[in-house]
């Protein structure tokens, strides 16, 4: 193939790939649903400063859902009230988000009953809460065909979920919960705890008289005073390495 085709075939894959890319990103700002601009969803109701990324999940029985202030969305999440589309679900919420509440991407949020996530709780990609479960109780039926058991789900506020956790019927999270990735809670796990594994148990807790059980393995991060500069901080970590590299020399045999 002569030079000047396999050019001219180059810029035009360049200039398509920029297309595409200019036009995805311009469909997820139009797509994105927020209080002024819903698009065809009806929530319950939506905050100010609330934003659910596009492309969205799958998300029916919005009349019954509630999306506090300032709540990130995240694409592919799926928000759900009732059974199926088209219930009358009641006068009450059926699933209700409090402010500040952050959903990764591709998490669903199953609410055939009462779910409430209390405020800045932040959810890690592919998290799944759910107010039903499938029952087996009969052993002559397929699973998916019996009638499910469902129990409210109370998430309290100030939670981290991890990435791939799952949150069962009936479960009850206080306070500043960690749920690392991948567990499987159900039950009730008390304020200040941290949880893992499938079942979930506490591997962690703090109490005002004792602090940490077990203690922790690192140190308390150190927040940014306020007016720090993003040029202070990197003079500091260039600071912090040259002390670091001077140590090490001084240290080594002469």
């Amino acid at each position: 193939m002569p030079k000047n085709q396999n050019t001219f075939s180059s810029l035009r894959r360049r200039v398509v790939n920029r297309a595409v890319h200019a036009g995805w990103r311009w469909m997820q700002r139009a797509g994105a649903v927020t209080a002024e601009t819903p698009g065809r969803l009806r929530f319950g109701a939506i905050g100010p400063a609330t934003r659910l990324a596009f492309p969205q999940g799958t998300i029916f029985g919005e009349p019954w859902i509630r999306l506090g202030d300032h709540c990130i969305i995240a694409e592919q999440v799926t928000l759900t009230a009732g059974m199926m589309p088209d219930l009358d679900l009641g006068p009450d919420p059926m699933l209700v988000l409090g402010n500040g509440v952050v959903l990764g991407r591709g998490s669903h949020v199953i609410a055939d009953t009462r779910i409430t996530i209390g405020d800045d709780t932040f959810c890690g990609p592919g998290v799944y809460i759910t107010s039903t479960n499938h029952s087996y109780d009969d052993p002559h039926q397929p699973v998916g065909k019996q009638w499910p058991r469902s129990a409210p789900v109370e998430i309290g506020p100030g939670c981290w979920l991890g990435t791939g956790a799952v949150i069962l019927p009936g479960a009850r999270l206080g306070r500043n919960v960690v749920v690392a990735a991948g567990a499987v809670v159900r039950g009730e796990v008390p304020d200040h705890a941290v949880v893992a594994g499938a079942p979930a148990r506490i591997v962690r807790r703090w109490e005002p008289e004792t602090g940490w059980q077990p203690p922790l393995r690192t140190p308390t991060p150190v927040p940014i005073a306020d007016g720090v500069t993003p040029g202070q901080l990197r003079a500091l970590a260039e600071l912090a390495e040259a002390e670091q590299r001077t140590s090490q020399t001084a240290g080594d045999p002469a």
